[in-house]
């Protein structure tokens, strides 16, 4: 998927839209019409170790190339006006595409023409304030590559964090139960409202396989 940013005119702000892109494995930089250097100092030096992909930006005057256009705005309408109806981030992020695809970023001033957006397959829009719905363009590229990298299936830190399982749950569960019923309580019912607690605090947690096994230990050790 290319980024195609359409006649960007801040070099900051493309030196920090390409750092996002590399923090999200996004490689391919298009500038439409720009209205700036995008190798001037400014954009470099915001471009920290994402230089390579500044580099190898390519600058087009058309969008005919492209198989799917994906277009994005802040402004969106009723239902009736078709080319502001826009999906959410989190939709965009689980759709598949074929061919030549181009995530298109409006201008930094105004966002996209509707003759732009009618142009589009589809539009994205980031779900903000009413009062302020418009958000600088690098932060809203932040958002919807985060969105798509997120649902993707490429490595990402902390994959190496094991979480506990349904199962691994129950097993703790049982054992805990276990200890609870050789307890003292002034009534059943106390000793019911106990394991209900329990089973509420352990399913809400989101405890690695390594905090469950503390817990064992911990529960293990009660006499």
């Amino acid at each position: 998927m290319d980024i195609v940013l359409l006649e960007p005119k801040t070099p900051g702000n493309i030196g920090a839209i390409v750092r996002v892109m590399k923090n999200f494995d996004f490689v391919q930089l298009v500038l439409y019409k720009p209205q700036c250097d995008h190798l001037c100092k400014e954009s470099i030096d915001r471009a920290t170790h994402a230089k390579d992909i500044l580099h190898n930006a390519r600058v087009i005057s058309t969008l005919e190339d492209y198989d799917v256009l994906i277009g994005t705005t802040a402004i969106i309408g009723t239902d009736y006006n078709l080319n502001r109806n826009a999906l959410t981030p989190e939709m965009f992020a689980t759709m598949s595409f074929s061919g030549k695809v181009g995530l298109v970023i409006g201008r930094e001033a105004d966002g996209m023409r509707i003759d732009e957006l009618g142009r589009c397959d589809f539009v994205v829009t980031i779900p903000s304030s009413k009062a302020y719905p418009t958000m600088n363009v690098s932060h809203a590229v932040t958002i919807l590559l985060y969105e798509v990298f997120k649902h993707s299936n490429k490595p990402k830190v902390g994959d190496n964090i094991i979480f506990a399982t349904k199962e691994d749950k129950e097993r703790f569960l049982n054992m805990l139960y276990e200890q609870l019923e050789k307890m003292d309580f002034v009534t059943a019912h106390k000793r019911l409202t106990q394991k209900k607690l329990w089973k509420k605090i352990v399913g809400k947690s989101h405890l690695t396989r390594r905090e469950l096994q503390s817990l064992y230990g911990f529960v293990k050790r009660i006499p």
